[in-house]
């Protein structure tokens, strides 16, 4: 092949290849959405997140009486409040945290589980009739069902008149 074709075709090769690096990279940055949105829950997730969140507000309510009965150390009333009235918390955080952004949903399910465990703990403190122990693990309780209140979206904790 003469060398002045020759030149001529790797020139064409570079340019042909330059053209479809500027078009790919047109492309892209076109496919792109320069301001990446925030993501944010559904009025279907809202509206869950509310129907649980009120449930598990009405357990957080009863700590007064909770706090109550640990004072008085009585065992059986205790129990009687964990077993009952707030027996469902641990399902409510269960459906709330499955409605949570992704990037919530980890922090949420921590906080939840330290919360089911403090609860087991005081449970345990009242089968034991512990007093010590029993106190201990109501502010365990009580600071777990604060910071998991914490979670709660704000549109929530507004419409619940959390705020």
């Amino acid at each position: 092949m003469p060398a002045p074709l020759h030149f001529l075709l790797q020139s064409l090769r570079r340019l042909a290849l330059l053209l479809v690096g500027a078009a790919l990279c047109f492309g892209l940055t076109a496919c792109g959405d320069a301001k990446a949105k925030t993501p944010t829950l559904s009025a279907d997730d809202i509206a869950v997140i509310e129907r649980q969140a009120e449930g598990f507000l009405a357990a957080r309510n009863r700590l007064p009486d909770l706090a109550r009965l640990v004072k008085n150390k009585d065992w059986t009333f205790t129990r009687n409040l964990i077993h009952g009235p707030m027996q469902e918390v641990s399902r409510e955080m269960l459906y709330i945290n499955q409605h949570l952004l992704p990037a919530d949903r980890a922090e949420a399910t921590e906080r939840a589980n330290d919360l089911k465990t403090a609860l087991a703990q005081l449970d345990e403190a009242a089968v034991q009739q512990d007093g010590e122990k029993l106190r201990k693990a109501y502010i365990k309780v009580a600071s777990g069902f604060g910071l998991y209140a914490q979670m709660l979206p704000p549109q929530v904790q507004e419409d619940l008149k959390q705020i």
